[in-house]
């Protein structure tokens, strides 16, 4: 079965729409309390933020070895059996952290859910093969707004529940992960026709021999470092914002819940709202470039904000961000062939995880240099400051390395 008709088509778009959002609501459940728990394990604020880092290095480490193998097996298998198997994953792990006595359990824990993550690349590559070349753009768009609704519930929820208990919000992320797997097990069709499906090899699915396709063509090679530099400076969020929020502003789970709720409204609104009319005026090409350079300018006002106040309007600016991720994808997606959309997804995540492993770490030790009782950095909000750099150098090597006036349908090298 596959979704070549367009009744099967509009399904498979609304179940992807529909998972994409559930998964992202289910992480973002956790998002207010996951650092809290880790600080009462920690024993304080600056050895959390460490350990916070940690644990999503090793997320994302995970990421980087199992993505390639996951979208090769998409590839190979379809995109049906890959994305309802991740699905349930997350519902065992949600269940496994909720029960975390210590440390070491929230460890194992990550290490899972980096592995059963992996929908998330076989999502995009479902997207590709029901959308022609020159929409791509738009629907990317249309599930980076389905994240972003789920990012919308998800922290406002968690930090509601947070309230209650720690534990609460991650019960209520398995919950969410169960009726996703449900829903997928009943309505999505397969999208990869037999016919376009590529033997399964571990020489283009180990991570290094993923990452050999990104170098297949100049510009999909400068656009792989764009994705690098973009995904290393939005993990300063995952790494330090609720530990800074609750440092510098005295913010309380629900109020870390609630600004991260407006978060996803304003990313729903851009990714769903702005990128199809924005592309038709600049391209996919100005696009991304205006989006990265709108976020740097964004990410900057955060850091120097005194106040929340003044922090939740440097949000406007930053959700500009949001045109960048889509245009990006949609640019790179045209040129490799219909039969490796798998397996260029799984090198863009593992790029992205990469960067997860990096990234974390990196901002978890500034942030801890810029709060310690003895801090080496002047201002709490330094790893704001380096995030927006590392966004600006993207911006400006994604203006160089893509031609201007490119053909929409440039797709196979």
């Amino acid at each position: 079965m596959t979704a070549a008709s367009p009744g099967r088509r509009n399904a498979a778009i609304a179940f992807i729409l529909v998972t994409a959002a559930l998964d992202v609501m289910s992480m973002g459940l956790v998002i207010p309390v996951l650092p809290s728990l880790i600080e009462d394990f920690a024993g304080s604020n600056a050895s959390a933020g460490v350990w916070n880092g940690v644990f999503i290095a090793l997320w994302a480490g995970m990421q980087f070895i199992c993505s390639p193998i996951i979208g090769s097996l998409s590839d190979r298998y379809g995109r049906r059996p890959v994305i309802l198997i991740s699905t349930a994953g997350l519902a065992a792990d949600w269940m496994l952290m909720a029960l975390a006595p210590n440390l070491w359990w929230l460890a194992v824990g990550r290490i899972i859910g980096g592995i059963t993550s992996s929908s998330f690349t076989t999502v995009f590559a479902y997207m590709a093969d029901i959308t022609e070349p020159e929409k791509r753009a738009k629907a990317y768009g249309l599930i980076g707004a389905a994240f972003s609704g789920g990012f919308v519930l998800g922290p406002l929820v968690g930090g509601v529940l947070g309230e209650i208990s720690p534990r609460a919000p991650f019960w209520a992320a398995a919950a969410l992960s169960g009726v996703a797997f449900l829903y997928g097990l009943f309505v999505l069709p397969e999208s990869l026709k037999p016919e376009s499906r590529m033997p399964f090899s571990w020489k283009r699915a180990n991570p290094f021999g993923a990452l050999k396709l990104l170098r297949s063509h100049p510009e999909l090679s400068g656009l792989a470092i764009v994705n690098f530099l973009l995904y290393f400076a939005h993990h300063v969020f995952s790494a330090v914002f609720v530990l800074y929020a609750e440092y510098r502003y005295g913010w309380s789970a629900l109020e870390v819940g609630v600004l991260l709720a407006m978060v996803g409204v304003l990313d729903m609104g851009v990714q769903g709202g702005l990128v199809g009319p924005v592309t038709k005026r600049l391209g996919d090409r100005g696009t991304m470039v205006f989006g990265l350079f709108a976020g740097s300018i964004g990410i900057t006002c955060m850091g120097l904000a005194p106040t929340g106040w003044l922090f939740v309007a440097a949000m406007l600016p930053n959700a500009l961000w949001g045109l960048a991720m889509p245009t990006l994808q949609s640019l790179m997606t045209r040129h490799v062939s219909e039969s490796e959309q798998g397996q260029l997804q799984g090198a863009n995540n593992s790029v992205a995880s990469v960067a997860g492993v990096a990234s974390p770490l990196f901002f978890g030790v500034v942030y801890s240099m810029s709060v310690s009782s003895d801090p080496v950095l002047p201002h709490p909000g330094s790893p704001f400051f380096i995030a927006a750099l590392i966004l600006l150098g993207g911006a400006v090597i994604g203006r160089a390395v893509t031609r201007r006036g490119a053909p929409a349908d440039a797709s196979v090298p």
